[in-house]
């Protein structure tokens, strides 16, 4: 795979126009506008997915998981953890907050837990039918000051950080969140071998929850990520549990609800076998056959995944989850969320890169999921992923969302640890993961809102693939304008140059073979300034050796495009049998259409 670096610059080409006369080199009517290339700008307007763009949830300076649930007065009822300080930082609580517009602004918040009581933490909500909504949080409520943990990398074998242990509670609402419950309710969590292994043999539990509660035929389900120990990346050793309520729904005395902790035995949701020791903040949906998908991050660069056909009691072996194509899915130690849409269809958030640390949570990207039949029961088939969110400086963390629907609208909210926001999502971009697997149009060059930069569309075939060939070309004698050349391991890669600034990125290695047909989209996505390769309808994401398969490109990078007329170079060994060339980025799904249309769509 390659990556931004210095590049030699070859002689400009000759004019591609006058190869389309001649019948050389045919192109869709969707390239003639733009053949030169002269002015790509890297400047745009008002894009959505820039999380500037948002509407921001007042909190007070930490802003963590904005987790939010309509309630039966039409409102918006947002539950966050927020404090004065740092994440983890004394006078850490639970609050929340209304909007009656959709969350373009919002009430003053509302404490469910004050910020002068022991640490509150890691809300979510569950509203019941009835209208009663419930809050479900960490509180230490024993006011521990420190724990013990592994030595090193804590010295003298003591963490000072003590939101992440204590009692699981809740409070409940029944005025659509405007007051709270006085009392709080401790829920009893069955003791499990992670928890009598930790340093106090059970008697103090460490836990968080991230998880979307739901329900199910009846029964309230709550998430609970349990943790063996404090060590190395602070969580050492993680798995996961569903505490599930039989009345919480009906019984209108709290002190009366009943628990029960799934799965079955003594140990939760790990990872895959094989794995690290870190499976934790499961997310659950429900399917239309009432088995539950449940999947969480891992250290091992991939997200892990498993059904349940009886309820949670017990489950598949857990697996790393695969596009529909058969390929692994990426991610690092970041939340990654499934979402039922009222559709019956999914949403699947995550961070496309094999990292294995917290790092990398810019951009977010979004899959879509279709129903699917297998000898089990039923199950989710994943789509190629296009990018939702992101922010202009790439050490930005955006993560912890929740997607929330009204009036045929889909909205997302996030959090970088300091700003809350809502974001609208575009319907057109979600309609097009759900349809990727039959969409055989070719995508049509016309303007989406937001949208700046360019994409070349290639049916190629390659009579050699050594290094360094010319494919296509618009620099000067500057070597200003734009490139795409085959790359080393069979690749190809294309070269962006403003005359002051140079960067390339290639697609992964070893997808193309000399003698066959490919077809090859180069994306230039002037939002995120992230270049993407879709190779015969696969989205490239780096493949077994790499961690990334897009790249940023420089963001000083201008005008690359202001050189000569892009042209096909006369050394160039192979056959172009159509291009197209858009005057935006193409969109994953558009890419995997002009691909499935064949060469010769109707």
């Amino acid at each position: 795979m390659g990556c931004w670096t210095p590049s030699k610059r070859p002689s400009g080409p000759p004019d591609l126009a006058k190869q389309v006369e001649r019948g050389l080199h045919p192109v869709t009517k969707y390239a003639v506008l733009l053949l030169a290339l002269a002015v790509v700008p890297f400047v745009r307007a008002e894009d959505l997915r820039n999380i500037r763009t948002g509407w921001e949830i007042p909190t007070e300076n930490y802003a963590d998981q904005p987790y939010i649930v309509r309630t039966n007065d039409g409102a918006w009822l947002c539950i966050l953890t927020t404090g004065s300080g740092h994440e983890g930082a004394s006078g850490q609580h639970v609050v929340a907050l209304r909007s009656s517009d959709r969350g373009r602004t919002w009430s003053p918040p509302v404490d469910v837990e004050p910020a002068d009581g022991p640490e509150a933490s890691y809300a979510v909500l569950l509203k019941a039918p009835s209208g009663r909504v419930f809050a479900f949080y960490n509180h230490n409520s024993d006011d521990l000051r420190r724990v013990k943990a592994d030595d090193p990398p804590y010295k003298g074998g003591w963490c000072t950080r003590v939101d992440t242990l204590g009692y699981y509670v809740f409070k409940y609402s029944d005025d659509h969140g405007r007051t709270w419950s006085k009392q709080r309710f401790a829920i009893p969590v069955r003791e499990f071998e992670i928890d009598r292994e930790n340093p106090y043999a059970g008697a103090v539990r460490f836990f968080w929850n991230v998880g979307r509660p739901f329900i199910h035929n009846g029964a309230a389900y709550v998430p609970l990520h349990k943790v063996g120990r404090f060590g190395q990346g602070f969580l050492a050793r993680t798995e996961g549990v569903l505490l599930r309520s039989e009345n919480l729904l009906t019984e209108a005395d709290p002190q009366r609800v009943t628990w029960q902790t799934l799965p079955d035995g003594d140990v939760g949701l790990r990872a895959p076998a094989g794995g690290g020791s870190v499976a934790e903040e499961q997310s659950f949906s429900v399917l239309s056959d009432g088995s539950f998908f449940c999947v969480y991050r891992t250290t091992d660069g991939h997200p892990a995944c498993t059904y349940s056909r009886d309820g949670g009691r017990t489950w598949s072996p857990p697996h790393y989850m695969r596009y529909a194509d058969g390929r692994p899915i990426k991610h690092p130690r970041a939340a990654n969320f499934a979402w039922k849409c009222s559709n019956g269809r999914y949403l699947y958030w995550f961070h496309n890169h094999g990292g294995r640390s917290y790092e990398g949570r810019n951009p977010a990207w979004l899959c879509g999921g279709i129903e699917a039949d297998s000898p089990e029961g039923k199950v989710i088939r994943w789509s190629q992923p296009e990018i939702v969110l992101y922010d202009d400086d790439p050490r930005v963390r955006m993560s912890y969302p929740d997607l929330i629907e009204d009036g045929g609208q889909f909205y997302l909210t996030e959090t970088q640890k300091t700003i809350a926001r809502v974001h609208p999502v575009d319907r057109i971009l979600l309609e097009g993961l759900w349809s990727q697997f039959e969409n055989t149009t070719v995508a049509l060059d016309e303007p989406i809102a937001g949208l700046a930069g360019f994409a070349i569309d290639l049916w190629i075939e390659f009579q050699t693939l050594a290094p360094g060939q010319t494919i296509l070309d618009s620099r000067n004698e500057q070597g200003q304008g734009i490139c795409v050349r085959t790359a080393p391991g069979g690749a190809v890669e294309i070269v962006l140059n403003d005359g002051n600034v140079e960067s390339r990125w290639s697609c992964d290695s070893g997808l193309l073979k000399a003698a066959q047909l490919h077809h090859i989209v180069a994306n230039v996505d002037a939002g995120p300034k992230i270049v993407t390769f879709v190779v015969d309808g696969r989205l490239c994401d780096g493949g077994p050796a790499c961690q990334f398969g897009w790249g940023r490109f420089d963001a000083d990078l201008e005008r690359a495009g202001a050189g000569k007329p892009l042209g096909v170079a006369a050394s160039f060994s192979g056959r172009i049998h159509r291009l197209r060339v858009y005057g935006r980025p193409l969109r994953t799904s558009e890419a995997v259409g002009n691909y499935r249309a064949g060469l010769n769509p109707r």
